[in-house]
Formats: structure tokens, C-alpha cells, sequence
């Protein structure tokens, strides 16, 4: 996973696979930190204007199996937009690179669905989420 401005990639010749659109954080107690990327999904919906049902496709990492079934029931998200290709219960959760992972995932579930307009989440612990929105370019 490359991260650089537009304007670095067409200096190398590169072709970006997607954008980031907008970026969040969320905090609250570290006793329920399996609910922190509801509070970051809300503020990415904010800033982006999306509506739920706008995001084609969600990565929600699954450090426990209840973190990407809370937003799901928050937000009516459909369990069919969700982790297509299995979440980190089958796919692994390997820390310290979960982050790149999931967006690389959710690209790639993206490109082969069709689809645009991305969402990847995941929980840290101490009550913390971070979340992006993404579009294909």
C-alpha cells in the first residue's frame, strides 16, 4: 500500500487505485471500545455527506465478531455489503498492519463487485476507532 499526493503519482507515471475521501477518529471509554467505529463511521458519514446506503462496500475489521455486527445494527447497514470476502476471523488479523489490510481488501472487493464508494473501520484498544472513506478512481 502506497499513500502519496495526485500529484507525485502522475510525476512517477503511477495509476492510483483509489482516493481517500475523507478520514476519522473516535474515542470513548476503553470499556467500550467494540463500539468505537460507530462513532468513527458517523463522523465520516458527516464529513463526506454519505448516506449509508451510498457506500458500496464496508470493511469492518473484526477484532471480535460483535465489532462489525454493532455498526451493522446502528446504522442498517446490510450484511451483504459487509467483509464479502470474510473479515479477520477468516482472513487474520495481523496487527500493526490491519489498517492496510482492510483497505487493500476493500479496493480489491470493490473492483471485482463494480462498485465506487468504500468504508474500512477497525477498534483499538483503549476505546479508540479510526476510520476512511474511499473511492475508486
Amino acid at each position: 500500500l502506497v499513500l502519496t499526493k495526485e500529484s507525485t503519482a502522475k510525476a512517477r507515471g503511477l495509476q492510483p487505485l483509489a482516493r481517500i475521501v475523507a478520514h476519522s477518529t473516535n474515542s470513548q471509554h476503553p470499556s467500550e471500545f467494540t463500539l468505537a467505529p460507530c462513532g468513527a463511521i458517523s463522523k465520516l458519514l458527516a464529513k463526506t455527506g454519505w448516506k449509508v446506503e451510498d457506500v458500496d462496500l464496508w470493511e469492518i475489521n473484526e477484532a471480535f465478531a460483535m465489532v462489525t455486527m454493532m455498526p451493522m445494527k446502528e446504522f442498517n447497514i446490510p450484511h451483504d455489503k459487509v467483509n464479502i470476502h470474510g473479515g479477520a476471523c477468516a482472513l487474520g488479523h495481523p496487527v500493526g498492519s490491519t489498517g492496510s489490510r482492510i483497505i487493500l481488501t476493500l479496493i480489491h472487493a470493490l473492483k471485482r463487485t463494480g462498485g465506487k464508494r468504500g468504508v474500512a473501520t477497525l477498534c483499538i484498544g483503549g476505546g479508540e476507532a479510526v476510520g476512511v472513506a474511499i473511492e475508486l478512481v
